[in-house]
C-alpha cells in the first residue's frame, strides 16, 4: 500500500495511527497540497489528502479509507463489527473530523491577507468548535474510550483532532476548559501510533 500524505495533515496522520496500529505494511509518499509542484491531483482529483492505493485501486477521504482498512486481515479491530455499535463509532469519528474542518477553516482564513480575513467568518467557525468540544468533553466523561469501552476509530479520531488543534491554534488553552478531554488525550496520546506519527 502506498499512502499519500502531508505529515501535518490530521486526516492522513488518522490513516497513519490506523496503519500503525493494525501493523500494516505501507509506504509513505509525502506529498503538500498547497504546494505548487504537488502530486495529489494525480491521487484525488478533490486534491486533498490522504489517498491510498492498494492493488491498482486509489481510494480518497479518510473516513472511507478508514473503513477500506477494517477490510485487511489484522489481530486489531477498530470499527465493531456489530452494525449499531460501527455507526456510534463513525458518529464519534464525523464529531471530529467536522471539528477538525472548522478548524482548518480558521487556519485557512488567517493566513489571508488581514484585510480580505472575515472576523463574521472566523467566529461561526469557532462557534462550532466551541460547540464540538464541549460535547466531546461531557461524551467522554470519565470514560478510557469513547465507545463501548475499547478503542476504536473514535478515539484515533479525536486524539488526531486535538493534537493538531494544539499544534496550530495553540492560542486556545483548551486543556483547562475541557478538562476531561485533556486527561483522555494525554492518555490516549501516550500509545506508540501517535507518538511515531506526531508532526514536529
Amino acid at each position: 500500500m502506498e499512502l499519500i500524505a502531508s505529515l501535518t495533515s490530521p486526516f492522513a496522520r488518522k490513516i497513519r495511527v490506523i496503519l500503525e496500529e493494525k501493523q500494516l505494511p505501507y509506504i509513505l509518499h509525502e506529498s503538500i497540497p498547497w504546494d505548487a509542484d504537488t502530486d495529489v491531483g494525480n491521487y484525488n482529483p478533490l486534491g486533498k489528502v490522504p489517498a491510498l492505493v492498494d492493488g491498482g485501486k486509489t481510494w480518497i477521504d479518510s473516513a472511507v479509507i478508514a473503513e477500506f482498512l477494517e477490510t485487511k486481515e489484522s489481530e486489531l479491530s477498530l470499527i465493531p463489527k456489530d452494525p449499531l455499535k460501527a455507526v456510534e463509532v463513525k458518529h464519534a469519528e464525523a464529531l471530529a473530523d467536522g471539528i477538525c474542518e472548522a478548524a482548518i477553516n480558521i487556519f485557512l482564513e488567517r493566513k489571508r491577507a488581514p484585510e480580505l480575513q472575515s472576523q463574521a467568518w472566523i467566529e461561526r467557525q469557532q462557534g462550532k468548535i466551541n460547540n464540538g468540544l464541549k460535547y466531546l468533553n461531557d461524551l467522554i466523561g470519565q470514560k478510557e474510550f469513547i465507545c463501548h469501552n475499547t478503542y476504536s476509530l473514535g478515539d484515533i479520531a479525536v486524539v488526531c483532532l486535538m493534537e493538531w488543534y494544539s499544534f496550530r491554534l495553540p492560542e486556545h488553552d483548551w486543556e483547562l476548559e475541557y478538562p476531561e478531554l485533556a486527561r483522555y488525550c494525554n492518555h490516549l496520546g501516550e500509545r506508540v501510533a501517535f507518538q511515531s506519527t506526531r508532526p514536529e
